[in-house]
């Protein structure tokens, strides 16, 4: 009798996109971008209280070429938009930005020139955080959001090419 016929072999089965949208799910690496007081309940986030190594999001990253989620996190001034651009741009695909905060979802109490009225008009949102600030809860609450958005995403069959 050889072991082939003693154990059973367990075999499992699943798609290629499944394991790529679990995978893109469950390791988040967000770029280093705070402008304002929200950037200090970001830095909450990732303490050893909150612990958002949990879902995945601790990493956070130096370099945007290394990141793939840009967290928004306070007042976005028109002087500061093409830098938050040009590092949105340098993300690599696919990339995902949360919105962080009053001020960075609609200009807050900062009603005036200086100020973007809505980080939405320099760099697409997946998911907007309420708040002033918005506590460490909400934040990990976001990117249990957006995990669930991604996971239900479908892969792209054609990579995205930009032309410059």
């Amino acid at each position: 009798m050889g072991l082939e016929t003693e154990f059973e072999i367990p075999v499992l089965t699943t798609t290629v996109e499944s394991v790529v949208q679990w995978a893109r799910k469950s390791a988040i690496w967000p770029v280093t971008f705070g402008l304002a007081c929200c950037a200090i309940e970001m830095m909450a986030m990732a303490s050893s209280r909150y612990d958002i190594s949990r879902f995945g999001a601790e990493v956070f990253r130096g370099s945007p070429r290394q990141s793939d989620l840009m967290i928004i996190a306070g007042r976005l001034s028109r002087k500061m938009a093409p830098s938050l651009r040009r590092i949105y741009d340098q993300m690599p695909e696919p990339k995902w930005v949360i919105s962080m905060g009053a001020c960075a979802s609609c200009g807050g109490v900062f009603d005036n020139y200086a100020i973007v009225q809505g980080s939405d008009q320099v760099v697409p949102i997946d998911v907007f955080i309420p708040g002033c600030p918005p506590r460490p809860e909400s934040i990990i609450y976001a990117i249990v959001q957006l995990q669930k958005k991604i996971a239900a995403s479908k892969m792209d069959q054609t990579p995205k090419v930009r032309i410059a």
